[in-house]
C-alpha cells in the first residue's frame, strides 16, 4: 500500500491512505542506506490485520525542512507579531529566504495587532510585501482561507504568539503557551512533537519558534533567486553574475534609486550576501590549515 506519513512518535511511524491510520515501523535496512522516515514522506508499506506493519520504500521528497524533519511541504505561515517582539523584518526576511531557497511558498501572518497604537509603518510593510507577492495577513478568516488542500507548516520567532495561533485553528493540538520572560525578552520554548492536523481540508504541522535562524544559501547567486524582486530585475543587469553591490549596469541599483526596490529588503539582501561571504572566507582559512 501507499500512504502518507502523518506522525512519528518512540520508532513508530503513523501512516494515513484512505481515510486509515497505520502503525508502522522502519526495516533496518533504512538505517543501513542511511535514510529516515519524516512526517510527510510518501512511502510504501505493508500492514496486516491485527499487527505492526513496516515501510517498505520511501518516495522523492520535493523539499523538507531540518528542525524539526518534515518534508513535502506545500507552504508555510511565518508569523510575526506587531509589539513584544516588535515587528523584525530582517528576521522575516531570514525565513522568506529560507523559504525560497526550498520552494515553499510564504504566508506572512502578524499577531498581536491589538498591541500597536500607530498601524501607519507596518501597513507600509504589508504593502511592499503584498507588491512582492506575498500574502501579508492581519486576520484570522483571511489565513484559514490558505490552508484547503495544502499541507502548511507555521513558523515563527520565539514569543510571537504561534501556539495561540494554532490552538485557535485546531483545539485539538492543545499546545502549551509559554508567557513572554521579560528578562529575556523572548519567550520559553514550548513545542514539543511534531504531528500533521486535518483543518479545513488540509493538513498543518506545528514548527518550534526560533531565536535565530541559518539557512543553507551559500552563493551570492542562489541568494538572488531568493529574492523574487531582485531575480526578476537582475535579467537586465549588464553582468549574469552581478552582485548588485559594485559592479557597472547594474539593473537592481537602478531599481533602487527609482524605488522599484524596497531598501530594507535591499540593505537585508547586502547583509545576507555579506554573511555569505564571510562564512566562505572563513571555510577557506580552516580548508588552508588542515
Amino acid at each position: 500500500m501507499q500512504g502518507r506519513i502523518i506522525k512519528s512518535l518512540a520508532g513508530f511511524y503513523y501512516v494515513e491512505t484512505d481515510g486509515q491510520v497505520y502503525q508502522t515501523r522502519a526495516r533496518g535496512n533504512f538505517r543501513k542506506k542511511g535514510q529516515t522516515p519524516y512526517v510527510g514522506d510518501f512511502v510504501d508499506f505493508s500492514a496486516e490485520e491485527n499487527s505492526e506493519g513496516y515501510i517498505l520504500k520511501i518516495h522523492e521528497r520535493k523539499n523538507s525542512l531540518v528542525r524539526p524533519p518534515i518534508v513535502n511541504i506545500d507552504q508555510a505561515v511565518v508569523i510575526m507579531s506587531a509589539k513584544e517582539p516588535d515587528f523584525n523584518a530582517n528576521l522575516l526576511d531570514r525565513f522568506l529566504v529560507l523559504l525560497e531557497q526550498k520552494t515553499i511558498d510564504p504566508i506572512i501572518y502578524i499577531t498581536k495587532l491589538d498591541l500597536l497604537e500607530d498601524r501607519s509603518e507596518l501597513d507600509a510593510f504589508k504593502a511592499m510585501y503584498e507588491k512582492i507577492g506575498y500574502p501579508f495577513l492581519y486576520h484570522l478568516e483571511d489565513l484559514l482561507s490558505h490552508l484547503g488542500e495544502k499541507v502548511t507548516v507555521f513558523m515563527g520567532q520565539t514569543g510571537v504568539g504561534k501556539s495561540t495561533l494554532l490552538n485557535k485553528i485546531a483545539p485539538e493540538l492543545a499546545l502549551e503557551t509559554g508567557q513572554i520572560s521579560d528578562s529575556l525578552g523572548r519567550g520559553r520554548h514550548t513545542t514539543r512533537a511534531v504531528s500533521f492536523f486535518t483543518v479545513k481540508g488540509g493538513k498543518i504541522a506545528d514548527t518550534p519558534g526560533f531565536s535565530s535562524l541559518d539557512y543553507e544559501v551559500k552563493e551570492s547567486e542562489l541568494l538572488n533567486d531568493c529574492f523574487p524582486e531582485l531575480a526578476e530585475i537582475s535579467q537586465n543587469c549588464k553582468f549574469r553574475t552581478c552582485t548588485h553591490t559594485h559592479e557597472p549596469g547594474c539593473a537592481v541599483k537602478l531599481a533602487l534609486e527609482t524605488g522599484q526596490v524596497a531598501q530594507s529588503r535591499y540593505d537585508n539582501y547586502l547583509q545576507f550576501l555579506s554573511e555569505i561571504e564571510n562564512t566562505r572566507e572563513t571555510y577557506k582559512k580552516v580548508s588552508k590549515k588542515q
